[in-house]
């Protein structure tokens, strides 16, 4: 087994969330009271989702949504144009400030800084042999699927990407990645045809 996703993966995760959950503490705090001031309900989300070998934890995620959203398919994709998005929901989506508390999921070991994002456990009946592959690395923040088109592609090609991941996954790769990570979050994600990080 190579040492970087053996060892030195999980090293790099908690040698950066660490110190990031505590710098980004102030921006949390602030949309923390943000969320409790401007919509009614709990100020997390969370949800159960699927981890490396397909074990379930708890997600966290800061609340972007009405409390009673209406009824819609779980794996249904939800945009920032949605009518159940709240106004400060849709700010904390487009600065990714949301995914904040999944820092506390990277510390704890349920996720990776880089990764598949983690899917429902009801997404499992719909991998094929190879697709579950991408359940044999933690789940991640952001990830290759991420940079590459995210919600603008089909979930079967953002699960190749996830596998391409799984079998590529080293350092310079994971670096690549948060770097585009960066890029989208200062300047948007640009929409156009899906590419590699190589």
């Amino acid at each position: 087994m190579r040492v970087y996703p053996a060892i030195g993966k999980r090293l790099f995760d908690l040698g950066v969330a660490v110190p990031l959950t505590l710098a980004a503490a102030p921006i949390l705090a602030a949309a923390v009271l943000a969320v409790r001031i401007t919509s009614p309900g709990p100020v997390l989300f969370r949800q159960q989702r699927l981890g490396r070998h397909g074990e379930t934890f708890e997600i966290f995620k800061l609340r972007t949504m009405t409390h009673q959203e209406r009824a819609r398919q779980p794996t249904a994709e939800v945009t920032s144009a949605d009518p159940d998005v709240t106004t400060t929901g849709r700010l904390l989506r487009r600065t990714k400030v949301d995914e904040l508390p999944q820092l506390l999921n990277v510390i704890r070991g349920d996720m990776s800084l880089v990764g598949p994002r983690p899917p429902l456990p009801s997404q499992l009946t719909e991998y094929d042999e190879r697709s579950r592959l991408r359940l044999t690395v933690r789940p991640g923040i952001t990830g290759l699927a991420q940079v590459n088109g995210n919600i603008v592609i089909p979930w079967r090609e953002r699960w190749k990407f996830d596998v391409e991941y799984a079998e590529r996954l080293t350092f310079a790769l994971d670096l690549r990645i948060l770097a585009r990570t960066v890029g989208i979050v200062l300047c948007g994600d640009r929409r156009g045809a899906p590419r590699t990080a190589s």
